[in-house]
């Protein structure tokens, strides 16, 4: 019985970003800390509107990069005193707390990140990322069984839940003109899990993400950035966004997606000051849209830190 429970969830596995330019982050832990500033993002996404069960994301994350802010005295040598920098500029932090519902499906859980930047050649930065992930999975209060007396350690076992340990891992290229990402989620595929027997059949399938952008300077203030998204399962079949923004003084964005599958994303968002505000509207071109009010993602983030130190070609690190 719960081999057939969970051979039927296999669709939409892990949370679907519209606004993942915003905050790669969620999807590429070597993002961490790739840009200098220190970041609090959150995240809420409201899958097909109207529907009942659809999906429905929260996440909040926080970003940093340890930078080159205070010097300590050291010996070398030769018995001479130099000033060397507490840290070397070089790794990223990240952390991020999420609650995601898909139907039955519960994962409430986190994730804490290690990135390590280098510099290369021409102002580019080459990072590598490994991150932790801890969630708790279970089946929500809806499930009913047409004979609930028959299967009593199911009924009790799958509501329980279970917490599941698993890694991420990715790598990000990072320069003042592009920005090419490389990661995969779920590397252990759930074979860890800790808690009731009734999940020993599931399996969470390692997901693959590949991005890039790129940006057009159309003079000092507006910008022009395609972009690519691609993600991939050992179940799911390729699935690609192909978009364009266009954004004016880093402070007005606005653009739109073409989603493989069958769904086309509008995104605007507005800056003022540390303060960023994104939304995006999914129309989704399968049937299920009669039945919804689209689907809906809200982003709102705080950066600190100055955009001079933002990245390695200005030297502030």
């Amino acid at each position: 019985m719960a081999f057939m429970l969970f051979a039927g969830l296999k669709a939409q596995q892990l949370p679907i970003y519209s606004q993942y330019l915003f905050n790669k982050y969620l999807i590429n832990p070597a993002v961490a800390g790739s840009d200098g500033y220190t970041s609090v993002n959150l995240t809420a996404r409201q899958q097909w509107v109207g529907y009942e069960g659809a999906p429905q994301t929260y996440s909040l994350s926080l970003q940093a990069r340890l930078l080159k802010q205070k010097y300590i005295i050291r010996q070398n040598i030769f018995n001479k005193k130099i000033f060397k920098p507490q840290t070397d500029g070089h790794v990223g932090l990240g952390f991020n707390i999420f609650s995601d519902i898909n139907g039955l499906i519960h994962r409430t859980g986190f994730s804490t990140s290690y990135a390590y930047h280098l510099f290369l050649s021409g102002g580019t930065q080459l990072s590598f990322g490994l991150a932790f992930n801890g969630y708790f999975y279970r089946m929500g209060q809806q499930m009913q069984f047409e004979d609930p007396n028959a299967e009593p350690w199911l009924l009790s076992d799958i509501r329980e839940g279970v917490f599941i340990p698993d890694f991420s891992f990715g790598t990000y290229l990072l320069n003042r003109k592009f920005a090419i990402g490389f990661s995969v989620q779920e590397l252990l595929e759930g074979s860890i899990k800790l808690g009731s027997q009734a999940y020993d059949n599931l399996k969470i399938e390692r997901t693959y993400y590949m991005f890039g952008n790129y940006d057009f300077e159309l003079d000092s203030k507006t910008t022009l950035q395609p972009s690519l998204l691609m993600k991939m399962s050992e179940q799911l079949r390729p699935q690609a966004d192909i978009g364009l923004s266009y954004n004016y003084d880093n402070r007005f964005w606005v653009g739109a997606a073409f989603r493989t599958g069958g769904a086309i994303i509008a995104n605007v968002g507005v800056r003022k000051d540390k303060l960023f505000f994104g939304y995006s509207f999914d129309w989704t071109l399968q049937a299920i849209q009669r039945s919804t009010y689209g689907s809906h993602e809200f982003v709102m983030a705080v950066k600190f830190g100055d955009t001079l130190r933002k990245y390695r070609w200005l030297d502030r690190y």
